[in-house]
């Protein structure tokens, strides 16, 4: 007499190699999505979201005394980074370095950085803006700085980090570099730099094209971590759904009949019941 159904275990088959496997799989990607990526772009967006208020205040604020917002020997922060503030000095023409490998709107780009020293005797490092490749590749001829002293308006910014590590090229008669940074550039030239920037707003003695604020839109960002989260929901689902089949395929292909046991049902009968 056959016991009709010969199963085991419905469930056996997750301990072989290739589930075991994909399990793993989808566990890493969902830690991964809930921990790392979704957590990563919601940074990313409150970033921008400070970046863009930042901006539109320093619209409401005149410029103010670079002194009486950023105090000597202090790094830029989140509240006065983009602040526009007014300087006097001169520019040290000696030590004026180009960053290369820039995009502005776009399209390929120069940034001029030049030292400017305070009445203090202390140094800042300035952007005086963007410079198009001419023929493509090389750097254009430009005007240089004024000689005498002067007051520039300019927004002050953080520094950005050094991809290369203070790595200097010379090229076309300049020195060039990989970022807007006052310690590459006290590196290159010697000229001891307080810490950040100051980016020139057209207009200002010295200026080139001034460089384009920041779009103010939220960005991809906060769209793009919902988008992981949901993934990393999606993924155990998936999986589970898929487990779901494989051991109901499997039950089903566990039940044979005994052509001579009298008390296992007909074929026709298991064919009703399992939908075959």
């Amino acid at each position: 007499m056959s016991t009709g159904y010969r199963g085991g275990m419905r469930w056996r088959f997750l301990l072989r190699p290739g589930w075991m496997a994909l399990t793993a799989m989808v566990i890493c990607f969902a830690v991964a999505a809930f921990t790392l990526l979704a957590p990563w772009q919601f940074r990313r967006a409150a970033q921008r979201a400070d970046t863009n208020a930042a901006i539109e205040r320093s619209f409401t604020i005149p410029p103010q005394p670079l002194r009486s917002v950023l105090a000597a020997h202090v790094a830029p922060t989140q509240d006065t980074e983009w602040r526009q503030v007014q300087a006097t000095g001169h520019y040290l023409p000696d030590a004026e370095m180009v960053v290369r490998l820039r995009t502005v709107q776009g399209e390929p780009a120069y940034e001029v950085l030049i030292p400017f020293r305070l009445a203090d005797g202390s140094n800042i490092l300035v952007d005086r803006g963007y410079l198009r490749p001419a023929e493509g590749v090389r750097i254009p001829r430009y005007p240089p700085v004024p000689g005498e002293q002067v007051t520039v308006t300019g927004r002050i910014r953080a520094d950005e980090l050094d991809p290369q590590n203070g790595e200097v090229v010379q090229q076309d008669g300049h020195r060039q570099v990989y970022a807007a940074s006052s310690r590459t550039v006290t590196s290159a030239t010697g000229v001891r730099l307080e810490p950040g920037y100051l980016q020139l707003v057209d207009g200002a003695p010295g200026v080139l094209s001034a460089l384009p604020l920041p779009q103010l839109d939220a960005g991809p960002s906060f769209p793009y971590a919902l988008e992981w989260l949901a993934f990393g929901t999606m993924a155990p689902l998936g999986l589970a759904y898929f487990a779901w089949r494989e051991a109901t395929e499997g039950r089903r292909g566990e039940w044979e009949p005994d052509a001579d046991d009298p008390h296992d049902p007909p074929m026709a009968e298991l064919a009703d019941r399992y939908g075959r």
